[in-house]
């Protein structure tokens, strides 16, 4: 789970209700549901807050009021606005640190647009906005602890490598260029302007060793799934079939500019939903 799936609905040309999150979070009992709705909401609120065009020291301030207020909801004095997180939060335990992760996350890009950041900088920032999120979800889905925790490092990582290099000229135009430093170097790309960078010929070997690491960590995130009962795992693997297809779609298309966007079909959507929801 990433704070992008949660909350991304243009990308894939559909309106939220046809997401992939909302697919894979109807078919929750009540609580789960809800919970996971909550989630989203959070997720929501503090993503528009890191891509608004408003001034930077607002966006950072904005973000600050949202540590103030998880703190304050965890020390017993719920600000109005997470006051309906209360009950969640002892249901499942879901950790302050997992939330503040998230916002932490968010604030990479505020400072100054993330430029080409070394793999060590572009690991934390998936585990912040894509794993914490994962953290928070395998708790509502009632994955044990370490199992869970194993599957939100991966599928968390899974998506947002994916997500990454389906947006690198969305994020482009936003100045910003999530591929490594170090996989830029060694395609012979020196520069960091992202449009530049987006329009190299060698572009397809930069982005060769993301698609890598993003395939075994679907792999990985897929034998865990594997260990536990289908109902348990029912949403996660709803996501993780969803962003698989999206990866193989990127793959068949390439990475040569000019690139297409490329969307998951209806009928594709559908047979993961029927397959991994219902029967």
């Amino acid at each position: 789970m990433t704070v992008e799936a949660v909350t991304a609905t243009t990308n894939y040309g559909t309106a939220a209700s046809g997401s992939s999150f909302y697919a894979a979070m109807r078919i929750l009992p009540r609580e789960q549901r809800e919970t996971m709705f909550q989630i989203y909401s959070f997720c929501r609120q503090v993503d528009d807050i890191a891509d608004s065009d408003g001034p930077r020291p607002e966006r950072l301030a904005a973000l600050q009021k949202w540590r103030d207020d998880i703190d304050a909801l965890y020390q017993g004095r719920p600000p109005e606005r997470l006051r309906d997180y209360v009950a969640s939060i002892k249901r499942f335990d879901l950790q302050r640190e997992d939330f503040l992760a998230i916002v932490n996350g968010m604030e990479m890009d505020v400072p100054q647009d993330i430029r080409a950041p070394d793999l060590a900088t572009l690991d934390l920032y998936c585990d912040r906005v894509a794993s914490a999120v994962g953290r928070l979800s395998v708790r509502v889905f009632g994955l044990p602890h370490e199992d869970g925790i194993l599957l939100a490092h991966h599928l968390g990582r899974a998506l947002q490598l994916t997500n990454i290099l389906r947006d690198i000229d969305e994020d482009a135009g936003f100045g910003r260029l999530y591929l490594p430093r170090e996989s830029l170097l060694e395609a012979g790309i020196t520069e960091t302007d992202p449009v530049k960078v987006a329009n190299d010929p060698a572009l397809p070997k930069a982005c060769a060793p993301l698609v890598a690491r993003a395939k075994e960590h679907f792999k990985k995130s897929d034998e865990i799934m594997a260990r536990h009962p289908r109902h348990v795992v029912r949403a996660p693997r709803i996501m993780s079939k969803y962003y698989g297809a999206v990866l193989r779609l990127l793959i068949a298309r390439g990475f040569l500019a000019p690139r297409g966007p490329v969307r998951v079909s209806k009928v594709t959507r559908l047979s993961i939903v029927l397959r991994y929801a219902l029967i």
